[in-house]
Parts: structure tokens; sequence; C-alpha cells
């Protein structure tokens, strides 16, 4: 597959014939996993502010609910489209398989620009959303989360709005997570996936013997999970000297104030009004600044041909889904950088919204401490499962963990008697 077809289901179906031929595995498993189960398009009128209607094109994807109820979540963004939600639905199913989740992956998205709505406006939207999908979710079925987008905000209006559906009287929590901890959320949720990120980092700098204390970390997209990465990463004792958003990118070689530039990610300012001790360089500039740990956390095809050969780190640890082409890929592992692939990297959000499936579930919470303690012990676990596969075959991370996540998800599908 050449590198002009950046279609990340393209990529993901690619990667996933690859490793089940490698594998020997059986035809069905790949045949099984290559497409999704099903895919549901909706089309939802929001009433605007001005009176007017607009229609948004919305996707539920579920990819393959083998090991149990399917899981993934919703992004608001004007790039959605059915390929790429049905490429992250695959991946979902993967990054729960690699972290021992008992859930199969889904996803979902409304083609949408959310700066350009209000807050009714939104609202509107993701309530409309939830009407047009609520036949195919559920507890026990396929559980949404937040994505690149929306928020524990989003989540409660869309568990007000599932549970007035159900017309059972009783509000029904454990059909979405990422909601607000006041509203049968998780503590840790918010913090999970940037938390994981930084988690993957830091057992990858112990297998690298690199000393995390002083190591220079770079940081693409300042996000949620970007910013958690960022100051995590500095109470482990790495030193961020360049973080960047949509707008532009900061450097400091002494270190940025991440606290600082928090605080303009929360309020949805752009990296571009920061007046602290910083230097502004262009957004694409990140990849040339030279690092120990560089964390991706944007969009798909972040790391490709066009830039891959400008990137000098030792490790990457990925944040966002799919960043690196499998054509950059190879020239990141001909170079002996770690990639730490997202199917494991990222998935501290996953398992935290386990953690709160299960509390909403059985109505029983934890606190924030006993949260993290129990997301380290279950991602260091799978790295771990992972390092040992990667050395045991001689293969980069990233198959290593598609072989445990495919071998994962083909046992029940072979116990249900799908092949």
């Amino acid at each position: 597959m050449s590198e002009k077809t950046l279609n990340p289901f393209e990529i993901v179906q690619q990667q996933i014939e690859d490793v089940c031929h490698e594998m020997g595995e059986e035809e069905a498993v790949h045949r099984l996993l290559k497409n999704p189960l099903r895919v549901f398009e909706v089309n939802i009128p929001v009433k605007m502010d001005d009176g007017s209607t607009e229609v948004f094109r919305g996707y539920r994807v579920q990819h393959n609910d083998a090991p149990g109820p399917t899981k993934g979540g919703i992004r608001f963004h004007p790039r959605v489209d059915e390929d790429d939600v049905k490429a992250l639905a695959t991946w979902m199913t993967l990054k729960c398989a690699v972290i021992h989740l008992p859930y199969g992956g889904a996803k979902g998205g409304v083609e949408v620009d959310p700066s350009k709505l209000s807050d009714q406006e939104l609202e509107r939207l993701a309530r409309g959303y939830v009407r047009a999908i609520a036949p195919i979710i559920g507890e026990r079925k396929d559980i949404p989360a937040p994505d690149v987008n929306t928020n524990g905000n989003t989540m409660a209006w869309m568990v007000d709005e599932y549970s007035r559906l159900r017309g059972i009287g009783r509000t029904l929590p454990g059909a979405f997570t990422g909601k607000p901890v006041e509203f049968g959320g998780c503590h840790g949720r918010k913090e999970a996936t940037g938390y994981g990120v930084a988690l993957m980092a830091r057992e990858a700098a112990k297998y690298k013997n690199l000393d995390l204390n002083g190591a220079k970390v770079v940081v693409q997209g300042f996000g949620n999970v970007g910013s958690y990465s960022a100051l995590y990463l500095e109470e482990m004792g790495a030193k961020v000297i360049a973080v960047s958003d949509v707008s532009c990118g900061l450097y400091n070689e002494n270190g940025l104030p991440i606290d600082e530039l928090m605080k303009f990610a929360e309020e949805r300012r752009p990296l571009t009004e920061f007046k602290g001790d910083a230097e502004m360089i262009d957004r694409e500039a990140i990849f040339d600044i030279e690092s120990d740990i560089l964390c991706p956390c944007a969009l798909e095809n972040s790391i490709h041909m066009g830039n891959v050969h400008k990137i000098k780190t030792k490790i990457i640890s990925e944040g966002a889904n799919g960043p690196t082409t499998p054509e950059a890929e190879e020239v990141l592992n001909a170079q002996g950088i770690l990639v730490i692939p997202d199917i494991l990297a990222n998935a501290g959000g996953v398992t935290v919204s386990y953690f709160e499936w299960v509390q909403n579930l059985h109505n029983y919470y934890w606190n924030f401490d006993e949260v993290q303690d129990k997301q380290e012990k279950k991602m260091i676990q799978a790295f771990n499962r992972v390092i040992g596969y990667m050395e045991e075959f001689s293969i980069p991370m990233r198959k290593a963990a598609y072989r445990i996540a495919i071998k994962t998800v083909a046992a029940p599908m072979k116990l249900r008697g799908w092949y």
C-alpha cells in the first residue's frame, strides 16, 4: 500500500492482514476482523439558535462483540467520515484486547465543527445523536464515551436523553462512561488517557535505560490527552520543552510551564495567546525538535514520510489513534526508535472507562488514588506482555501488540463457533 493512500481504515486492515499471515492464523480470523459487524449511519436534524434547522451526519460502528459488549468514544469533528470511524472501532477492539478488557471495539462520530456551535446547539446535537443510535447501544450492548471535542458534559446530556428514551423511571449511568464525577463518573477518567501515555513512556524509558529525570519531552497536540501526558511526564521528572496545538507550537529548552498552558487548553484558548516564557514556532516544526520522548497526541497520520526523517528522539508514545503511517514507522524502527503503539499507549482512557462501568453496575465507587493505582498495574502488565512478545520474536512493538490482541479476540470467536 502506497503512502499516498492514507485512509486509516485501509491501514488497519492491512496491519491485521499482515499480522494474521505472519502468525499463521486461520483465514476466517482475518475475514472476521478486517470489517466491522455493523455500521450505523444517521442524519441528525438540529434546531439552531437562529431558528433554522441543520442536518448533521453521524455514525456508530461496532467492530466486534465476541469478547463482550462493544466500547468506544464519540467524536465531534469536521473530518469525521465512515472509514475514519471504522478504523477507530477496529483499533478499539485491538486496544481492549491488548489490555485484557472484556470488551469489543466500537466508535462513533458526527461530522461537525463544534467551534461553530453554541453550547445549546451542541446539547441539541448530542441529544439528537443519542436518539438516532439508541436502538443499538446500552450498558450491556455498546457503551459510548468521550473522544475528540466531546467531554463529561456531553456524556451527561447523552445519559439523560438515553434514560428518558428508555422510559423506565431511572437513570442509566452505565450506558455511557466519561461522565462527570458528580453524575456517576469515575475519579481519574479525565486524566486517564494522558496518564497512560506518560506511564508507558516511563516504562519504556526504564526498558531503554533512559533516565527520565531531566529527559526532554515534546508533545504534539495539547488537548486533553496531550496536556495530561505533558503534566504527568513533568511530575515524573521529565522536562517538557515543546508543545503544539492547531494554532502553533511553543518551545523553551529549559522547560515549559505546563500548569499555565493547561489553563489555556481548558479555556479553549489557542497557544498563540500565551504570553509566558516561550518561543512561538510553526506547529509542524514540533517534529524538528530533538528530544528523548515524543508524544504525538493529535490526529491520525501525523507522522508520515514527509516529516519522519526530521524526527530525532528515542521513544515515541502514541497518544493519538493511528498517528504514524506504516511507511514512516519502518523508518523509525530502522533508526532504533522505540514506538509504543497507540493500542497500548493510549489505552488508559478505555481502561478507566471500564472501571467506571464496573462501578456504575455495582453502585460502588473508588477514590482517585485507587483508580490510578489500578490503571497503573493493568497498563504495566500489558506493557510487560508486549515487551516480552517483542523480544521473544524479535519484532517491532506494534506487531507484538497486534499479535497479542488478535490471539485474544480470536479465542472467544472460536469458542462462540464463529469459525
